[in-house]
């Protein structure tokens, strides 16, 4: 099996889980607290379920693609399933990302600018690999 891929898996796990410490500071860069104080009760929890779901699915690709890329290419069912569903998770979140957000509000700055160009390149990075890997698994 060549190191290649592995490598890569490594990568896009490490880099989620990165992805998944930075993505703490966002409530605060994007001033949650009082933007929730505008909705219900219930609207606040739910969103909060959402952020709390689309963490753990990040952590936890992160972790499953850092500590078992080998066995992500072992061209079973599960890894077949597991790859596909972890490339399409990314390929939509790209597609949201340009067709759905309304950036118009997002904060200004160069921080924010920058931020929001290295998410964009580790959605594209991560859709790649899981794409790719998806198609190592069928071949």
């Amino acid at each position: 099996m060549s190191t290649e891929p592995i490598f890569f898996l490594k990568t896009a796990g490490f880099l989620q889980i990165i992805l998944c410490i930075g993505s703490l500071a966002i409530p605060y860069l994007l001033d949650w607290k009082s933007e929730l104080t505008k909705v219900s009760n219930l609207i606040k929890q739910i969103f909060w379920t959402y952020a709390g779901y689309i963490l753990s699915f990040n952590l936890f690709f992160g972790l499953i693609s850092f500590w078992g890329a080998e066995a992500l290419l072992d061209k079973s069912f599960l890894t077949k399933s597991i790859t596909i569903f972890i490339f399409m998770y990314w390929l939509v979140r790209i597609i949201i990302q340009f067709f759905y957000f309304d950036t118009k509000s997002a904060p200004k700055g160069l921080i924010y600018t920058l931020g929001e160009i290295g998410l964009v390149a580790l959605f594209v990075f991560l859709t790649g690999v899981y794409g790719w890997v998806s198609y190592l698994n069928f071949h």
